[in-house]
């Protein structure tokens, strides 16, 4: 016997998520050996309607996999990419991990949450400057990690590169956005708005050709190889693994 607890929500009467999304989720689903496993994408999915993950996208997401909310709650607060407040048209995420730290990412972040700020009170971290959702509008937030130390300081808009950042390159960049220009990124695909890039996390993408033709090019750069460059200048080589090295014992259960 099931408590109530344990029951998913009942869809309420104005409910954002019409027919094609219900059809999309339950395509998300059927995925999965078990389609709990779609939560994820989908919560994607709510976040490419609203902006971010409502009240309502947790119960929607509840329902379609026959969860609690507060199963669906506990997987949307865990991961920072899942947001609890609505975007703006644009997520500006500034690296501000060791590396990029050091190299100029704290004063980037500290730059433009100055320029953004509004009535002398800087922009805190992911807050929205403008509406949002509406065209111009920025939420900031401070990342950890970006993986591009090669190119550091890096920001990401709608989590797409922006290399080798300066305090002046970042505020001219974030100016372009808020006039609704769309700067190519350094690397990666054409840069969109942040609820279409979430209906792509989700994994419904464009028409496939024009899809490869926009991602479909080198990441790496000098910097990236450097490293592998070196060793083959020099004959550096890794040791050779032997044919019989002895695996580790596993503890048994």
């Amino acid at each position: 016997m099931t408590t109530p607890s344990q029951q998913p929500s009942k869809k309420p009467e104005t409910d954002p998520f019409g027919p094609e999304i219900e059809e999309q989720a339950q395509q998300l689903a059927a995925r999965y050996p078990q389609a709990r496993s779609a939560l994820l994408p989908m919560l994607h999915l709510v976040q490419s309607v609203q902006g971010y993950v409502s009240q309502e996208g947790i119960a929607f997401c509840a329902r379609q996999l026959d969860l609690t909310e507060a199963e669906v709650s506990a997987v949307a607060t865990f991961y920072t990419m899942y947001k609890r407040k609505p975007c703006g048209e644009h997520l500006v995420s500034v690296c501000t991990n060791t590396l990029c730290a050091a190299l100029g990412g704290d004063e980037i972040y500290k730059r433009l949450s100055e320029h953004l700020g509004e009535d002398g009170k800087p922009l805190g971290h992911e807050e929205t400057v403008g509406e949002p959702g509406e065209p111009g509008s920025i939420t900031l937030e401070h990342a950890e990690c970006l993986a591009a130390c090669d190119f550091g300081p890096v920001l990401q808009v709608n989590y797409e590169y922006f290399d080798n950042q300066t305090p002046e390159k970042a505020v001219e960049l974030v100016d372009a956005l808020r006039r609704g220009e769309k700067p190519q990124p350094t690397r990666g695909a054409p840069l969109t708005d942040f609820r279409s890039v979430e209906r792509q996390l989700a994994g419904f993408f464009p028409e496939d050709d024009v899809f490869r033709s926009d991602v479909d090019s080198p990441s790496q750069a000098v910097e990236t190889l450097r490293g592998a460059q070196l060793a083959a200048d020099r004959g550096w080589t890794a040791p050779a693994m032997p044919d019989d090295a002895p695996l580790p014992e596993v503890e048994a259960k």
